[in-house]
This record gives structure tokens, C-alpha cells and sequence, in this order.
């Protein structure tokens, strides 16, 4: 097992739940709903294969109305038509800002969904999943564990 970064360096840890903070209150106020938000996060810890967020956005997710299928279809979100036109343009955004170097259809994407959340939005959305991205990062090296929960989200041990 490694150190956990946010243990040992609590100082640093604080300043990046600061920023955390500062983007979450940006995103609202910028145009992001609260569904839109953990959306993002769900995707960019599945991408990043970071089970500690995943675990913990999941359960934030249905919190803010995300219905289960939803969840569920996540990994294949393009290949079915249940996400709405806004939830498909901030999942563009997750896929984009965490697949580096970004690619043509990346870019596209991006466009397309700058169209669809206008300026502030989309910038808001970009700053979650630039955020969600060194959150995994954090919990990966650290080696967060995912510990077990019943079906309501309460603890098991």
C-alpha cells in the first residue's frame, strides 16, 4: 500500500478541496445542473479506472437524479439514445479532456457541445472534468479503497 498524498501532504490536499470548491460553485452558477456535474465525474473516473471516485460519483449521481440505466449505459453512452442532448455534449466533454492528446472527432465534439451548453456552460463543464481528472489521479496513487456499502449507500463495516 502507498501513502495517501492527502495524509501526508494535508496542506496540498486542502488547496485541491479549495479548488474543488471554487470549480463547483462555478459550475452552477455557470449553467451546469448538479446531474450534469456527477455525469462528467462518473465518466472521467471510469475512463481513468479510478474505482474510489467512481464509487463515490456513482452514489452522487443517482443522488442528483441520475436514473440507474443511465449509469449503468455509461460506458456505452453513444451507442444509445437515452441521453439527452446536454447530458451527450458534457460526456463529450469527459471523454475529450480525459483521452489525451485530443483527437479530430474529440475536437468536433467539443464544438458541438459548446453549441449545445453555449460558452459559460461548456467552460464550467471543462473545469469539472479537468478537476475530476487530478481527483483521480490523487486517489489512484494514493490507493483510496472502495470500501462496501449496502444497496441505500449506508457502510457495511
Amino acid at each position: 500500500m502507498r501513502p495517501y498524498l492527502d495524509k501526508i501532504a494535508p496542506e496540498a490536499w486542502q488547496a485541491a478541496q479549495a479548488f474543488s470548491a471554487s470549480i463547483a460553485d462555478a459550475a452552477t452558477r455557470l449553467g451546469l445542473t448538479p446531474a450534469e456535474t456527477e455525469l462528467i465525474k462518473v465518466r472521467a473516473s471510469q475512463l481513468n479506472g479510478c474505482a474510489f471516485c467512481l464509487d463515490l460519483h456513482s452514489r452522487g449521481a443517482r443522488e442528483a437524479g441520475v436514473p440507474q440505466q443511465k449509469l449503468d449505459l455509461l460506458p456505452a453512452w453513444r451507442e444509445t439514445r437515452i441521453f439527452g442532448e446536454r447530458e451527450a455534449a458534457v460526456l463529450a466533454i469527459a471523454d475529450a479532456a480525459t483521452r489525451l492528446p485530443m483527437s479530430e472527432d474529440a475536437q468536433a465534439d467539443l464544438a458541438g457541445a459548446r453549441n449545445v451548453l453555449g460558452d459559460e456552460a461548456f467552460v464550467a463543464a471543462e473545469w469539472v472534468a479537468s478537476a475530476i481528472n487530478a481527483f483521480n489521479r490523487i486517489s489512484i496513487l494514493s490507493e483510496h479503497p472502495v470500501r462496501p456499502r449496502d444497496d441505500a449507500g449506508k457502510l457495511l463495516r
